[in-house]
């Protein structure tokens, strides 16, 4: 999970470097070395999908997520330019109640155009709700309606206030990720806390296990992390679930008190699952792991306890973790 824990905001940019030219010749070989280098001069510009203020070259990596960088000279930056006009029915939420959310995705200064949405990971939006104190998940997909919305059935638990994460792509510009906050009127329960790092869940006949690189969680260094499966007690190939989503496993991370947000994508290698990201701010996260066994989605939560880190990469412990992603 759609962990650093920023929301993808950064403009893309677009680079031609300079090209020098001798001065005109009717040389054909001049002319020919000359446009040679104008087009060896243009360097194209990469971003992540998932977070377009990562940017690099042909064949680098995302830092937060993992993911390859896209080619993105033409893509523009979508970051406060679209937002999602939020609603509710019945406009007021009952604990417990079915609601039904509606999700708009509008373009300031063109609001009354539709705006077109990419699929990514075989949905247009995918949509992450959490109680305020992170103790209570829901990962799900509003679908396309004729009037231009995107709607789903949701139910919340309790009283007292939820987030939101829209995570979506419009049609040829880059990631947006929204944030919206939700009421749920009534006396809501006593914030639960986590104090204790968690790093080990289960879900019926599944344990899940992370293991960092290094024994720590720290800012300011890409964290590389395995992800060990087990069935029935003994750990199985993780190329052996069936794909949820596209992937084999979709992992969100959220931080306690700013609520920002990472939505990674892990890749497999050597039969365990591979998470790397980097982490800016220390802190207290909480992460919920999905993925598709035995016909039933599973859903795992962890707790972090990011520590301030020195900026150096930590020493390797047994087995690495490599790549995550995004997305």
């Amino acid at each position: 999970m759609y962990f650093k824990t920023t929301l993808a905001s950064a403009g893309l940019l677009f680079l031609l470097a300079a090209c020098n030219n001798d001065g005109a010749t009717s040389s054909n070989t001049k002319d020919s070395t000359a446009t040679s280098k104008m087009e060896q001069s243009h360097e194209h510009r990469y971003a992540c999908p998932m977070h377009p203020e990562v940017v690099g070259k042909e064949g680098d990596t995302c830092p937060k997520c993992g993911m390859k960088l896209e080619h993105s000279d033409a893509a523009p930056d979508a970051s406060g330019t679209y937002f999602m006009q939020f609603a509710t029915n019945p406009s007021t939420i009952a604990p417990g109640k079915d609601v039904q959310l509606s999700l708009t995705p509008k373009k300031k200064a063109s609001e009354g155009d539709q705006v077109a949405l990419d699929v990514e990971h075989e949905k247009k939006i995918h949509l992450i709700l959490v109680s305020d104190d992170l103790s209570w998940f829901d990962h799900i997909h509003p679908e396309y309606t004729s009037t231009g919305a995107y709607t789903v059935p949701a139910r919340f638990p309790t009283p007292g206030k939820y987030k939101a994460f829209a995570d979506y792509k419009p049609s040829g510009g880059s990631h947006v990720v929204d944030k919206i906050d939700i009421d749920v009127p009534g006396a809501a329960p006593a914030a639960k806390s986590f104090t204790t790092e968690k790093l080990v869940g289960t879900s019926g006949a599944y344990t899940f296990e992370l293991r960092p690189e290094g024994g720590k969680l720290v800012t300011g260094t890409p964290l590389h992390i395995a992800g060990v499966i087990k069935k029935d007690g003994k750990e199985i190939d993780a190329n052996t679930l069936d794909n949820y989503l596209g992937a084999k496993a979709h992992f969100v991370l959220i931080s306690i008190n700013e609520k920002e947000y990472l939505h990674v994508h892990p890749e497999v290698t050597d039969g365990k699952f591979d998470l790397h990201t980097t982490i800016d701010k220390p802190g207290t996260y909480r992460g919920w792991v999905q993925f598709n066994a035995d016909g039933k989605i599973h859903t795992i939560d962890f707790t972090w306890l990011v520590q301030k880190g020195s900026g150096q990469a930590a020493a390797p412990a047994g087995h690495g973790a490599g790549d995550g992603h995004n997305h």
